[in-house]
């Protein structure tokens, strides 16, 4: 894949990428608080999904 894939997409696939990529942040801050309250099996899941996908976005393989 090209270095500029998500520009080869439509403009409504675009946008949902844009929104996704800037509510990560504040989501994953919420559930790392909620993981240190309230740990469960599934808490610890989403935390590290949500680093993924931080990471992701952040060295811009999506």
């Amino acid at each position: 894949m090209s270095r500029h894939y998500r520009y080869r997409l439509p403009s409504w696939a675009r946008n949902c990428i844009t929104v996704v990529e800037k509510v990560t942040l504040p989501v994953l801050i919420f559930q790392l608080i909620r993981t240190l309250l309230f740990p469960t099996s599934l808490d610890v899941f989403l935390l590290g999904a949500l680093v993924g996908l931080f990471i992701a976005f952040y060295l811009e393989w999506i």
